[in-house]
């Protein structure tokens, strides 16, 4: 499974030779330097950990800066990709050029977050008759049993906190690779406000 870390810039439209128009996501592919390849003799399976964006020496604990030792600068964000397909030494700089012949790709990130909301907004509950007088418009209606002993079971959707959930984004095309300004743009919309990061895969079902 093919995979990086990058990070969402924001949106833009492109035209293609016939003039039509195509909104796309931009993504920037920084340095992901190869940290660690786990195997299947030691670890007990094969994976690459892969690690992106400097973190500053100041917010570095000399336990978290161990892992980085030899290889690179303390890196602010690790990422484990089980079933690397790519043979990557420790210390080797991965780009995007990685995606260059790939047509598809899964985009995974946190949604953006919303705060405490209500069941209507949070689940997309109908609630009542918008008329007058029906003292049940913008409601959850019942949440307990109407029997003894009256309690709501766990797991009820109600009111509570929106957003900031892990989303993943499936078969989106890849439109275009530009090796020089490190950036993949991706056709329609990723989860997550921009200057976020997401960790851009080769698509499982494509």
């Amino acid at each position: 499974m093919l995979g990086l870390i990058g990070k969402k810039i924001g949106m833009t439209q492109v035209f293609d030779a016939n003039g039509r128009l195509t909104p796309v996501t931009v993504i920037k592919i920084e340095e992901n330097v190869v940290v660690e390849n786990r195997t299947v003799e030691k670890n007990g399976y094969k994976s690459c950990v892969l690690g992106s964006f400097d973190k500053k020496k100041n917010r570095t604990t000399k336990p978290y800066a161990g892992q980085f030792e030899g290889v690179c600068a303390p890196k602010k964000t690790l990422v484990e990709m089980r079933d690397f397909d790519k043979e990557a030494v420790v210390g080797e700089v991965l780009g995007v050029d990685m995606f260059k012949d790939i047509l598809f790709v899964d985009v995974v990130g946190t949604s953006k977050g919303k705060g405490y909301a209500g069941g209507m907004k949070r689940h997309g509950f109908s609630g009542g008759r918008a008329t007058h007088g029906s003292k049940f418009h913008r409601d959850i209606g019942g949440t307990a049993m109407s029997s003894t002993p009256a309690r709501t079971f766990k797991g009820h959707r109600m009111a509570g906190r929106m957003g900031t959930d892990r989303v993943t984004v499936q078969n989106l095309r890849v439109i275009r690779v530009d090796e020089e300004m490190q950036v993949l743009l991706v056709k329609g919309a990723i989860p997550g406000p921009a200057q976020s990061v997401v960790i851009v895969k080769k698509a499982k079902k494509k």
